[in-house]
């Protein structure tokens, strides 16, 4: 069988399925990032929390405080990253050893399919891994840049560069997030590219639920009516993926 023999094992569905997952990803991320003030996203929301930090935190002292937010918010990336740079591994593994794939497409009863072809399925999924290692790598650089920034903040608020430097930790600190929440999407699409081991329509449902999920999570949670309210909520139940 020649290659191009094992390529048109692919069909029609697993092109229009594969270029939902690539659309689908790039506007959800252009969605979140570009939204209106009449509507703001959960992150939108938060950049303007982390400018209010940094102006709150001109007049903190000590610090102690804030350099312990950094420090939390560094572990979290540390974490991300070294789970994505674990899943890039396994990913290889997998591909690089046809035997438990030919047993998955037994159990999947596609039997037909040669190993070159879920090889190929597994390359989505590395691609989205690989970028949300290199985000959560380049947030935590980022956090590391904004605590530098915010050591440099003035003591005295009545000194002419507090608020300027002050501001310019608030913008590293929003673009380290921005590049963390970006990393965070890409594990959950990498998670959606998964499916299409079991089809095209498979993947097609796994990434309408994962772009649900995100613009669900960003423009109609809980969290968000929280943050754009000025009083605490009632309290109630959240539902089924409210938080």
């Amino acid at each position: 069988m020649t290659m191009m023999d094992r390529l048109t094992a692919l069909g029609t569905g697993d092109a229009l399925a594969l270029a939902f997952l690539l659309i689908g990803s790039f506007w959800i991320g252009w969605r979140i990032e570009h939204t209106s003030a009449t509507r703001p996203s959960v992150t939108w929301l938060m950049s303007a929390y982390r400018r209010a930090w940094m102006l709150q935190m001109i007049t903190r002292q000590p610090r102690i405080f804030d350099a312990q937010i950094v420090g939390s918010l560094r572990q979290g990336t540390s974490f991300f990253a070294s789970s994505a740079l674990i899943g890039l591994g396994g990913v290889l593994a997998i591909g690089a050893n046809t035997a438990p794939l030919e047993a998955l497409a037994e159990a999947l009863a596609r039997t037909d399919l040669p190993p070159l072809v879920w090889q190929i399925k597994l390359v989505p999924v590395l691609l989205f891994l690989t970028n949300a290692f290199l985000k959560f790598v380049w947030a935590n650089r980022l956090f590391g840049y904004a605590s530098v920034v915010m050591a440099a903040v003035p003591n005295e608020p009545d000194d002419p560069t507090a608020r300027p430097r002050a501001a310019q930790a608030a913008e590293v600190n929003i673009r380290a997030a921005w590049n963390f929440n970006r990393g965070l999407r890409s594990m959950y699409f990498a998670l959606a590219a998964l499916a299409w081991l079991a089809g095209p329509i498979a993947l097609a449902v796994a990434v309408g639920f994962t772009l649900w999920t995100l613009w669900s999570r960003e423009f109609a949670s809980a969290s968000r009516r929280v943050l754009l309210s000025e009083e605490l909520p009632a309290e109630g139940g959240l539902g089924p993926f409210g938080g």
